[in-house]
């Protein structure tokens, strides 16, 4: 595998952004074998993603970004960037319902997803003997009112412990403090069980039942403090008609959950997502 370097940027608009970039990259003998970029014109902000390969680049990577802050600096740019063999150590939050779990579980055993599985975390133990099955430890921190704050403490002792930089929400039904989100920024990944910002809250396929849609869906999203309102990374939907009974719909939901939590973690591990305004662009 070539070792390559990605810059993720977002800055004001205006010319002579891209030939910077791409000259930087160049006149240092990199070979440039990814670009994207996208322009929000009704808020003249330039976004790019561009990955390069080190091969032959003349600047230590140790050093890129150093030589890079230059540029940055002249364009007001917030950037950011990865190198393709630094490996994302990742959690999974999870409570009873299995599907997404052992879906990501199997994803990251195949090497599917560009990411170190390094533990699941959970406030019950039914799927405990599961996830010990694909060799991740476990760890049971089961959780109260009264006890939330404290738990959660020790949880956020274990993951930066272990380094953790993706936090997946596999439907773990706990709502998280503001506290704990603020430690992991655009670091916590959730699957909502319906199309937002439609049906939210709980039994939501009950409740599309009752009004009688002919389209359920899934929302994968950030996490912020404010509930089920962070910047949304993927959706996908289905038709549904009035023979689909409940079972019918959660059955379709639970697939499209299992895609669309999918699809937002390898972007979020491939660095693809770039947030702005509470708002996500997913390059190519």
């Amino acid at each position: 595998m070539k070792e390559t370097a990605t810059l993720l940027i977002s800055c004001p608009d205006r010319k002579g952004i891209l030939a910077e970039i791409t000259g930087f990259i160049a006149r240092n003998g990199g070979n440039i074998i990814h670009a994207d970029q996208h322009i929000d014109f009704q808020k003249h902000i330039f976004f790019m993603r561009i990955e390069w390969d080190l091969e032959n680049f003349k600047i230590p990577k140790e050093k890129i970004a150093t030589a890079f802050s230059f540029i940055a600096d002249k364009f007001s740019m917030k950037w950011n960037l990865k190198f393709n063999t630094e490996t994302p150590n990742v959690a999974i939050f999870v409570s009873k319902y299995d599907h997404c779990l052992y879906d990501l579980l199997y994803r990251f055993k195949t090497g599917e997803m560009k990411g170190n599985l390094k533990l699941v975390i959970s406030n019950h133990r039914n799927l405990e003997n599961g996830v010990k099955m694909f060799g991740v430890d476990f760890y049971h921190f089961p959780k109260t009112k009264e006890t939330k704050k404290e738990v959660e403490e020790k949880e956020i002792e274990l993951l930066k412990k272990e380094s953790i930089d993706l936090i997946i929400l596999a439907r773990y039904m706990q709502i998280l403090t503001d506290n704990f989100v603020r430690q992991f920024p655009n670091r916590i990944i959730n699957i909502h069980h319906s199309f937002l910002p439609a049906f939210v809250g709980a039994r939501p396929y009950h409740r599309a039942y009752e009004r009688g849609v002919k389209i359920i869906g899934a929302t994968s999203h950030y996490v912020t403090e404010e509930l089920d309102q962070g910047p949304i990374i993927e959706q996908d939907v289905v038709r549904v008609t009035h023979r689909d009974t409940v079972e019918d719909m959660i059955r379709k939901g639970r697939d499209l959950e299992k895609i669309v939590l999918a699809k937002a973690v390898r972007w979020h591990l491939e660095n693809k997502i770039l947030v702005y305004d509470n708002k996500t662009v997913i390059f190519d």
